[in-house]
């Protein structure tokens, strides 16, 4: 199992969300457990820049050989950059999912209250939730 970087906040759904305490402008992927969860990624599809999310809202998929997942906004906001190199090599979201492998950035509108420390992460990945 793969180390959960602390300076993240995560989903329940498996994203991991950077610069929540930073500003407007969040960058968001899947963490490492799902990728691990969803084998070899072949496909991955994000929203589109200037789209206006709702927190909850499917906004993209990983399609992987083992299965289709959806990603979800994990917070309201508009799209403002989509990683073009994940979309290209969507191996990278295995390879490096905290790092070249961000699937997107959302300019935040509202707020982020329901996102969860590394902490509660870790103990709903291992099933203490």
């Amino acid at each position: 199992m793969s180390s959960i970087p602390e300076e993240l906040n995560y989903t329940k759904e498996h994203e991991w969300i950077a610069g929540v305490d930073d500003g407007l402008t969040l960058t968001v992927g899947i963490t490492a457990y799902a990728a691990e969860a969803l084998g070899d990624v072949v496909y991955v599809q994000v929203p589109e820049v200037g789209a206006s999310i709702a927190a909850g809202d499917a906004v993209g998929e990983v399609e992987s050989t083992k299965s289709v997942s959806d990603i979800y906004a994990p917070v309201a906001g508009e799209i403002v950059e989509v990683n073009a190199a994940v979309v290209d090599d969507p191996s990278l979201v295995n390879s490096d999912p905290y790092g070249e492998g961000w699937l997107f950035r959302v300019r935040l509108e509202g707020d982020a209250d329901d996102l969860l420390s590394a902490q509660e992460y870790a103990a709903l990945t291992s099933g203490e939730s």
